[in-house]
């Protein structure tokens, strides 16, 4: 069956949690009170209560800086270091990689405002203009006016599978050429008067190649494109 392409080509109480700094605290307070034990009951010299406090400190991991004051005095907390936050590695879009995806907007745009007007058969469809001009424009209206003429109409839709096989220039691109195996295996002409197949000519996949180029108002739309025969790709 001849496609539209053909004419283009997550019980009980729960134990009570210790939060971080309620931990931080009591052990703080715990190292304090063996410092002074140690001092006042046992008689050691200032060196070995630093010696024995700094022990403690680093079994509870904790960070404790001791006073060099005289021998009693308790040690100075200091706040827990905080990590640095980690580099993003997030790249941001480069003018192409910006181009490219309008390209491929605009080119499968192109395919899905024919399918909408080649239901009808509307060559005049204000909607052929959003994504095509130039060459790309007339033929698509050319077709679609066959179409009428001959009392026809298109079902389905087309399915497309886009790449970018070339962007010009790199850093600032204007001019990008897309590639496509596109199935028509599903969009099909019918009679418009009783609804019958047009043919009995099958569908299939077809390799397409499209120009898609920037126009002064910064929008992106295909200026030309070509439909091979069917069977001319595999999708």
């Amino acid at each position: 069956m001849q496609q539209s392409a053909d004419s283009l080509k997550p019980t009980g109480e729960l134990p009570a949690v210790q939060t971080t700094a309620e931990a931080g605290a009591a052990k703080v307070g715990w190292v304090k009170r063996v410092e002074l034990t140690i001092d006042r009951g046992n008689g050691m010299s200032q060196r070995s209560t630093r010696t024995a406090v700094a022990t403690f400190a680093a079994a509870t991991g904790l960070f404790i800086t001791l006073s060099a004051c005289s021998s009693g005095e308790g040690a100075s907390e200091v706040p827990l270091a905080t990590p640095a936050p980690l580099a993003s590695t997030t790249r941001s879009a480069t003018p192409a990689d910006t181009a490219k995806q309008q390209a491929i907007t605009a080119y499968v745009g192109m395919w899905s405002d024919m399918a909408d007007a080649a239901t009808t058969s509307d060559w005049q469809s204000p909607k052929l203009a959003q994504n095509a001009t130039g060459e790309a424009l007339q033929t698509i209206s050319r077709s679609l006016y066959a179409d009428h003429y001959n009392g026809l109409v298109t079902k389905g839709r087309p399915v497309n599978h886009p790449e970018v096989t070339s962007v010009d220039p790199l850093d600032e691109p204007t001019s990008i050429t897309i590639t496509d195996c596109g199935d028509s295996t599903n969009w099909l002409k019918y009679r418009a008067d009783n609804g019958q197949p047009a043919d009995d000519v099958p569908g299939g996949h077809r390799h397409i190649e499209a120009l898609v180029k920037k126009a002064v108002d910064g929008s992106w739309k295909v200026t030309t494109f070509a439909v091979h025969e069917v069977g001319s790709c595999t999708g």
